[in-house]
């Protein structure tokens, strides 16, 4: 069985934030505005982003143009001069690569990670591979991440990659419309499993939007990440900070 990749935090990290799904895109400025925001003003050591931190992600040449994504390098990037900013793939930006990573100077994060700060054992993982009642999630997940699917979709001329993108989203806001649609959530036994296989106590993640701290008996716990959205009532934009003191939640309304 394979071993999670794991990260030892330097010696003098003191804090760390945490966050997830805050599906930034354009027509939802204040979400990136209340972002942008945070990245400048933080006074974390390092950042960890679980994935989702865009709405949808159709190929890293989509930054070297003008607009939106190239904003959001642009934060990144000046981020990362002053802190360590790591990211995971979530199930809107898998298609986030090595050239803009590498631009941007942040590092890419394998799903899971098991981080080691402050003598405890913390597994991060963005939590879609978790939900296993979500069949048909999880078919298309299989096929989305497959190289072949990626380097077909990848060699598509971007306008055209921009109309499937968003053919994508309407067919999952519609799967969310639907009255036989069943939210599924993380499996508490494949959560267990993996915090015994990685040697932790603690699951943190994000992607169900249901921020929360559910207890997975004989000492396991793990840690839902909230989604940001600034225009939803009431606005919402969280992180989790780690310290010598534990997990706590953060509120930058």
């Amino acid at each position: 069985m394979t071993p999670f990749a794991e990260l030892a935090a330097p010696a003098g990290w003191r804090t760390v934030d945490l966050l997830s799904d805050l599906h930034l895109q354009a027509g939802e400025p204040a979400t990136f505005e209340a972002w942008r925001g945070y990245m400048e003003t933080t006074p974390a050591d390092a950042i960890f982003i679980l994935g989702d931190l865009f709405e949808v992600w159709i190929g890293d040449d989509a930054a070297a143009l003008p607009g939106f994504e190239a904003q959001c390098a642009e934060v990144l990037r000046s981020t990362a001069q002053r802190r360590p900013v790591f990211f995971m793939h979530g199930n809107r930006d898998f298609l986030l690569g090595p050239t803009f990573a590498a631009a941007c100077g942040i590092s890419l994060l394998a799903d899971p990670t098991v981080l080691e700060l402050h003598g405890e054992r913390w597994l991060l993982s963005h939590g879609d591979e978790l939900c296993l009642e979500d069949h048909e999630y999880l078919q298309f997940r299989a096929q989305v991440r497959s190289p072949d699917w990626q380097q077909a979709f990848l060699a598509r001329p971007l306008e055209e990659r921009r109309a499937l993108a968003r053919s994508m989203r309407a067919h999952s806001e519609d799967r969310k419309r639907s009255p036989d649609m069943v939210w599924a959530d993380v499996d508490p036994d494949a959560a267990r499993e993996w915090l015994h296989r990685a040697d932790a106590r603690t699951l943190i993640h994000g992607h169900t939007h249901r921020p929360a701290e559910h207890d997975l008996g004989d000492g396991l716990r793990r840690i839902v990440l909230s989604d940001w959205d600034m225009a939803a009532h009431p606005p919402r934009a969280q992180l989790l900070c780690l310290s010598v003191a534990g997990a706590q939640r953060v509120d930058l309304r």
